[in-house]
């Protein structure tokens, strides 16, 4: 059937897998994302699963699903909502369904839509069979793909339950065939996963053979498609998830700058994987400690940095809260400490798998007395290594605890990264103390851990152990130059302005913020940081597609911000300033330079819809042009 069906060229497609959390979804998805990766399409994926290990079968809170967006040319998001449904059962289709556009494709599991299942969700009779689909305008192929994955494995020494379990497997060489994917790299991954289990490697082999073949020969399908490769810059590259790129970046980092690299960490939803990731890292030189608690884990990272080493500690929101008291003991003792934040939903437990942006204010305040630290924000998944080195170059040279925020939809999520030339890399040589830096009343050298560089205001970082530089830090007020516990007045005050100056002083070495303003005649500014800047640049490339001005700038410092962003906030009407918070970004810069910025917030527990954006800017540029107009 191949050689007869049309094949039809298509520029984009959003496809999403859904399913029981036991179906295999987020593996069916990996795979598909990596097979078209080699393709050399751009794509961006959104992983949605529940928080439970495995809640009832069936229902609508155990749906997990995986969207794909690849496309032959340049994206920015996962899609707003797919083209393509694959529901494995009744409660994957009432999940997701409302999400569908008009014309969607829904290939589902018709053998999962029993009596009892459709019972569980709501459904009193099966959607695949009543019309419902259909009158609603969706494209409905109805597949026994649990009877062909068991009927495809007869041969096989398995249970039924067993055989059922390859079905995810099937579904993906189905969807392969469709969209014209090679299962070459699927066959591989197999071959290295299941190596030890010859006879699972064998059936998870012959259902995916079988659900290409079916697509072959079957008639249910008018028409094939195919994606052609994105343009896309010569080098090499290779699909990233954030939390991958996070290691690979803390690594690097490691490397580049002479330290060896001790992290820290309790593991938490959705931060583990960094954990995970660097626990195979260890022939480069990475000591991976997993703590009893949040508390001994950045204690842990703070002693490795007391040590000379590159301390580093992984957490979500909860976690931060707990770590507070000993980012406050680094901020005091002024060490380089890098505390990197996978944001998800609060408060409390909250959402665990779901994104989020609203840990912005307890990483900027969330430590009693004047406690301030450097503040970062990854923007992609791919960015999250550049902003690894950004964050250790700080840390490093100012001597202060840097944190890096990211979040669920950018940890979890992937895209092709572009991996650097070693000769691109920034140099992050760090030099420890080794000699005494003054004198004392005998004309004696000795060394005085407070005696700050004049440029940066850093403190010298000596090893403990080494010989002549024997000092006393610690969490209580120490005096000036010399270290020696103080509680004179005048001198905390001094203190406690010298330790904001060095913050500040890190704006001297970040760059301008960049502005993209192509003609120059925009009236409204687009504002992001953090994983919002895939929806917000979506939603500007609509509106300009209709002809109208707008500006787009987004963040990655955030304390300092960059040193002309008040400039820049000035220089438009109005600032728009979309965040998955209340706000908090926007009350930060209201505050600071009394600017006309005008949030848009939401806390769904997923990222802005593009389309949802690019409304809004619409009405700003209405409101805008408005007021304009009635003051002329």
């Amino acid at each position: 059937m191949s050689s007869t069906t049309p094949l039809t060229q298509l520029d984009r497609v959003v496809i999403r897998f859904a399913g029981d959390s036991g179906d295999g979804m987020q593996l069916t998805g990996d795979r598909f994302t990596s097979d078209t990766a080699a393709l050399g399409n751009d794509l961006s994926t959104l992983p949605n699963f529940p928080a439970e290990i495995r809640a009832p079968q069936g229902t609508l809170p155990g749906v997990s699903s995986f969207q794909l967006h690849f496309a032959d040319h340049a994206i920015a998001t996962p899609g707003d909502a797919p083209d393509v449904l694959v529901a494995m059962n009744p409660a994957a289709l009432r999940a997701n369904l409302g999400d569908l556009p008009r014309g969607a494709t829904v290939i589902a599991d018709k053998d999962e839509f029993s009596r009892r299942n459709l019972a569980k969700v709501g459904y009193e009779a099966s959607p695949l069979d009543d019309g419902s689909l259909v009158d609603a305008g969706y494209h409905v192929h109805a597949l026994p793909l649990t009877s062909m994955t068991v009927e495809a494995l007869a041969d096989l020494d398995l249970t039924r339950k067993d055989k059922q379990r390859a079905k995810n497997m099937l579904a993906l060489g189905l969807l392969s065939w469709l969209y014209s994917r090679d299962i070459a790299g699927t066959e591989a991954f197999l071959n290295a996963k299941f190596s030890s289990a010859p006879q699972i490697l064998r059936a998870n082999l012959i259902a995916l053979r079988a659900g290409h073949a079916y697509g072959e020969t079957t008639e249910d399908f008018a028409v094939r498609y195919e994606v052609a490769p994105a343009p896309t810059p010569p080098g090499t590259y290779r699909t990233v998830t954030g939390n991958q790129a996070m290691a690979l970046g803390l690594v690097t980092a490691a490397r580049r700058s002479g330290l060896p690299l001790i992290l820290g960490s309790y593991p938490i939803t959705p931060a583990s994987d960094v954990l995970h990731q660097l626990a195979a890292l260890k022939d480069h030189g990475v000591t991976t400690l997993q703590a009893e608690d949040e508390i001994a884990a950045v204690g842990m990272a703070l002693g490795a940095s007391f040590g000379g080493a590159l301390g580093v500690t992984t957490t979500s929101g909860p976690g931060l809260a707990l770590k507070s008291e000993t980012i406050g003991l680094a901020v005091s003792t002024e060490l380089p400490l890098l505390v990197i934040d996978i944001q998800r939903g609060g408060p409390s437990t909250g959402l665990p798998t779901k994104t989020e942006q609203a840990d912005l204010l307890q990483a900027m305040y969330g430590r009693n007395g004047e406690s301030p630290v450097a503040v970062l924000a990854s923007s992609t998944p791919g960015d999250c290594f550049s902003t690894v080195l950004e964050a250790v170059r700080i840390a490093t040279t100012y001597r202060t605890p840097v944190i890096l925020l990211s979040d669920g939809y950018l940890g979890n999520g992937s895209e092709p990264w572009a991996v650097p030339a070693v000769a691109d890399l920034p140099d992050l040589t760090v030099e420890h103390a080794d000699r005494p830096n003054a004198t004392d009343e005998q004309g004696e050298p000795v060394f005085h851990p407070f005696l700050r560089d004049e440029q940066t205001l850093a403190r010298p970082w000596a090893v403990p152990g080494t010989p002549g530089l024997e000092h006393r830090i610690g969490g209580i007020e120490k005096a000036d130059v010399t270290g020696n516990i103080s509680y004179d007045p005048a001198n905390h005050d001094t203190m406690v302005r010298l330790r904001q100056a060095k913050i500040d002083r890190i704006a001297d070495s970040i760059p301008a913020l960049r502005v993209d303003d192509p003609t120059g005649r925009a009236k409204v500014l687009v504002l992001g940081w953090g994983s919002t800047y895939g929806p917000i640049s979506a939603a500007v490339r609509l509106v300009r597609s209709t002809g109208a001005d707008v500006a787009q700038a987004h963040l990655r410092h955030l304390n300092p911000f960059p040193a002309d962003l008040g400039e820049v906030l000035h220089r438009y009407e109005r600032v728009v300033l979309p965040e998955m918070n209340l706000g908090q970004l926007a009350l930060l810069l209201r505050g600071r330079y009394l600017a006309d910025v005008r949030s848009h917030t939401a806390v769904r527990g997923l990222p802005f819809p593009a389309a949802e954006l690019a409304q809004v800017i619409h009405a700003h540029l209405l409101e805008v042009e408005q007021t304009t107009e009635a003051t002329a």
